[in-house]
């Protein structure tokens, strides 16, 4: 689907996804989805996901315009990052700056990119500087927990899921289908 210059034309703003609360990649993807419907170009680098067939990765797959990096070690919950997370992060920031300023895409979704910044394992100067060059129309989306100051400063739209209440206290873990 061919999409209109006109839609092009109003996109360049940086939205951020952030909190504690579920739902900041499922926002992201429903973003993705819609941007994809009206013929814009969509890649997601996933920083902090490796692939192992979570259900958005199984579904890029059948939609012409819309492209997903997996590119995360195994997840980091209860231990410290190690260098080949460190590594993981940097090839991931490289193939977002790669994919940003290609001419190849309108908007471009940085999963899990605010974790990363908020663990120590990007360095937020380097993701503004990154964004701070980008194509004028390219639209970002960052997600994750743990915006820094300074991501949430610069931004055009932040928006904070808030957890009040979730599965995960009652004993259930993530399901296929719903969280992966």
């Amino acid at each position: 689907m061919a999409c209109e210059t006109s839609i092009k034309e109003k996109l360049g703003l940086v939205q951020v996804y952030t909190g504690n609360g579920k739902g900041k990649t499922t926002a992201a993807l429903g973003l993705s989805f819609r941007a994809a419907g009206r013929g814009l170009r969509v890649a997601m680098v996933q920083f902090m996901k490796p692939e192992e067939g979570y259900g958005e990765q199984v579904s890029a797959g059948s939609l012409e315009n819309f492209e997903i990096y997996p590119m995360g070690m195994s997840p980091l919950v209860g231990r410290e990052p190690a260098p080949e997370d460190i590594r993981a992060a940097e090839e991931a920031l490289s193939k977002a700056r790669e994919l940003m300023y290609s001419g190849c895409y309108d908007l471009i979704v940085m999963d899990e990119v605010n974790v990363a910044m908020g663990w120590g394992i990007l360095r937020t100067e380097d993701v503004l500087e990154m964004l701070g060059g980008r194509p004028e129309n390219v639209e970002v989306v960052l997600t994750g927990r743990y915006a820094p100051d300074k991501v949430i400063e610069y931004a055009d739209l932040v928006t904070e899921m808030v957890c009040v209440k979730h599965p995960f206290d009652k004993g259930i873990g993530a399901r296929k289908g719903i969280e992966s």
